[in-house]
Parts: C-alpha cells; structure tokens; sequence
C-alpha cells in the first residue's frame, strides 16, 4: 500500500523507488530538480553520473556531466531548451543545453571571489531567470552574502545583501525563486526565513520561523504555490526534537502555510525526510525532491551508509 502524506488538496503518495536507475548506478545525493515542457525529470546530483535524465514515469532515458562539476548545487531551467547549474566547488555558474552542451559561464571556474567580500562568486547557489526579461538572480551563498543580477546573456547589472539577520541581510542564500510579478524569494537558510524582493533589490516583506529553508520553488501555473524544503534539525542535543523541519512546506503568495507534508520526526521512511535541498513541480502538481542525505547524516555513519536521496510525491 503506498505511503500518503498531506490532508485535503494538498495529499500525495511518496514513490521512494519512483527513479529506474541502471544496474549499479546510484545518486549519493541529489542536490536538485527540474522538469521541461514535457516533463522530463532533470536530477542533478554529488554521484558519478551528476545529470541524469528521466521520462514522466521513471524510466532512464540519458545521463550527462561526468567529471564536469565540482560540487554540484542548484539547476534551473533557461529560455529554449537549456538549464543553468550552480557549482559551488567551482564558484561558477553553467548554462548547457538539454543534451550538455555548454553555452555560457558565468564566473571563472577554480576562482572563488573574496570570503564575503560582496563580489561574484563565493560558493553560488541557485539561478532563478526572470522569464519576462530574461534578467538572472544568484544568491551566493556559502561565503557571501549576496544577490547578483546578470542579464541575460551573462553581463552583471548589480548586487544587493550582506552577513546580518536585518531586513535584506543574510545569513546564507541558499535558494532563489521568482513569481509572475518580479517579486525575487530569497531562502535565507540560517536566518530561518524566507526574504522578498523586488527586481531591483529594494526589500519587500519577510516570512519568519521557517527551519533552515533551503529548497524553493515556485509553481509558473495556476495560484503559484511556494515550496519550500527544510532541513531537520543538525546538532547533536536536538537532532531528536520534534516538529523542526525535515518537511517541506507549502505556501500561498501571501505566507500563509497550506500544508505540512512529512513526519513530525526526522527519518528514512517514505513518509519522512531528513535534508530536503532542492525541488521541482511538473505539469500535474507532482513534486520531485532531493536531498543531500549523504552529507547530512550517511557519511558520518559507521559504517558510511547511503541513504534516501531522490523521490516523487505524486498529488493524490
């Protein structure tokens, strides 16, 4: 029988082996998510095959990117058949085509920027792209504390942000994501709070006591719901509390809460996450997540062990 989690419009059943891997293939970890026009699952990943590529219904269809990335981040998709992916380990932004071709790079790969010094890039994160303008937002990231804006053809417009817990200042920009009116959702994941911002950077609004988020996305169709990830609980005295992150979250446009999907605890059942990092949503309403268990909890194991990195929650 399958696992369910949610209430109401908002219920889904967790398809934990929803990925048809080849024989002796893994993800580690999945950092990321993105589906195209007809639904083809992009899962960006730390394995050894970080692009793989899937159909509607699971099946494996191609992989790209061996020996590419540093450390694989954040994927979004671009105009005409083309995804950005953010590369940490690399300090670099990368526009390719659906096939792997690379297009465009945005920083200098190997070259990190000074440790929050306010110029790109030191350790980006996420691309959101403006589908009006065409203009691109990074939130950068591990050792900045910054916004940049690009255009569309990789030329840097401007930059906004500092380290703080003020409005507009950040304590990790981990994700970014933008609705149909411009207004740029920053996941400030160690201020606990997602941050709004016009497309000039000018602060709008707040949403506070989110634990760590660190996935966002939001739906292009319909109401526009707000995704958002969160990370269970990472020291030692309240790696077992109760009801801190380890979810993800669904909200409307206002910041009202809709729905709580995952256990009040953390875990590696269906029904459970521990370090929600990246999502997406295809044409259904279906959400695909990935989560970097491997960095969060397995390779600290004894001995290391692998655990869930990659599923589906089909809306019910």
């Amino acid at each position: 029988m399958a696992v369910r989690m949610g209430v109401g419009k908002f219920t889904y059943e967790a398809h934990p082996d929803w990925a048809r891997l080849p024989k002796g293939w893994r993800f580690l970890e999945v950092v990321d998510v993105a589906v195209d026009s007809r639904d083809r699952v992009y899962v960006f990943s730390r394995g050894e095959h970080p692009l793989m590529i899937f159909d509607r219904e699971g099946n494996f269809l191609t992989s790209w990117g061996e020996g590419e990335f540093k450390r694989p981040h954040g994927i979004t998709m671009g105009p005409n058949n083309t995804l950005f992916l953010a590369d940490d380990g690399a300090h670099a932004i990368y526009l390719f085509t659906l096939d792997g071709k690379l297009l465009m790079t945005i920083g200098t790969p190997g070259k990190a920027a000074e440790f929050m010094g306010g110029q790109p890039f030191n350790q980006p994160t996420k691309v959101a792209r403006d589908t009006k303008t065409g203009e691109l937002f990074i939130s950068d990231g591990y050792g900045n504390a910054r916004v940049h804006k690009y255009t569309a053809d990789g030329k840097y417009l401007s930059s906004w942000g500092e380290p703080g817990m003020g409005p507009g200042e950040f304590n990790l920009p981990h994700s970014v994501a933008l609705d149909r009116d411009g207004r740029l959702f920053v996941a400030d994941r160690e201020n606990l709070r997602i941050q709004v911002f016009d497309r000039q950077g000018k602060f709008l609004t707040m949403w506070n006591n989110i634990h760590r988020p660190c996935g966002l996305h939001i739906a292009e169709e319909g109401d526009q719901l707000v995704y958002v990830g969160e990370l269970a609980p990472a020291y030692a005295f309240n790696q077992k509390y109760p009801n801190l992150g380890a979810c993800i979250s669904i909200y409307d446009l206002k910041g009202n809460r809709l729905a709580r999907l995952g256990d009040r605890h953390a875990g590696e059942a269906p029904h459970q996450f521990l370090a929600p990092h990246g999502m997406t949503v295809d044409s259904r309403g279906d959400i695909y997540l990935g989560e970097v268990s491997w960095s969060f909890k397995g390779k600290t194991l004894t001995p290391p062990r692998e655990l869930p990195a990659f599923r589906k929650l089909v809306r019910v």
